[in-house]
């Protein structure tokens, strides 16, 4: 039977200690008669939702072969352990031998990483060209619309005085027919 448990270590807790408590781990597994198949470090990433005050946890995943037992002590070295936050056993049917979907995500992104950055830089020249070219085609379009506004607000600005003002004396004019 083979069995994936992941967990999240508390966050204040290094690198270095988590996988430190990762080998406990696997100790306890290997005393009850099981061998772990697959280990991953996924890294330090946010959570869901807030556990224990925290807003992110290291995770790992084991995959462990063997009895329920050794799932089962692996388990209890988890539940001991005060800086594990949360963990999860679920058991396999089968055993896969790629890599999680997260370390495949992770992998890809790695490996796209350094070909998206030369594309970046040979598409750079020819998208500022284009930019330039759009720039000076709407230039003499723009400038006639930011004239035509300009127009509009300054009319606007001297014809609101002059409604004020003629607004003004008929306001009086209602007060004295009021006495």
């Amino acid at each position: 039977m083979y069995y994936e448990t992941i967990f999240i270590v508390n966050p204040d807790v290094s690198q270095e200690n988590t996988e430190q408590l990762t080998d406990v781990l696997i100790q306890r597994v290997e005393k009850a008669a099981g061998r772990i198949v697959k280990r991953e470090y996924w890294g330090s990433r946010p959570l869901a939702y807030q556990i224990a005050k925290r807003k992110r946890g290291h995770y790992v995943l084991l995959v462990t072969d063997g009895e329920p037992k050794a799932a089962a002590a692996l388990e209890e070295g988890i539940r001991l352990d005060e800086r594990i936050i949360r963990y999860l056993t679920t058991r396999l049917n089968e055993l896969s031998d790629e890599p999680s979907p997260l370390m495949r995500r992770k992998t890809q992104s790695e490996e796209s990483k350094p070909a998206e950055d030369t594309a970046a830089e040979a598409a750079a020249p020819e998208a500022a060209t284009e930019v330039e070219a759009k720039v000076e085609a709407a230039a003499p379009e723009a400038a006639v619309e930011v004239e035509a506004k300009v127009e509009a607000v300054v009319e606007e600005a001297e014809a609101e005085p002059k409604a004020k003002a003629k607004a003004k004396p008929k306001a009086a004019e209602g007060t004295k027919a009021a006495d």
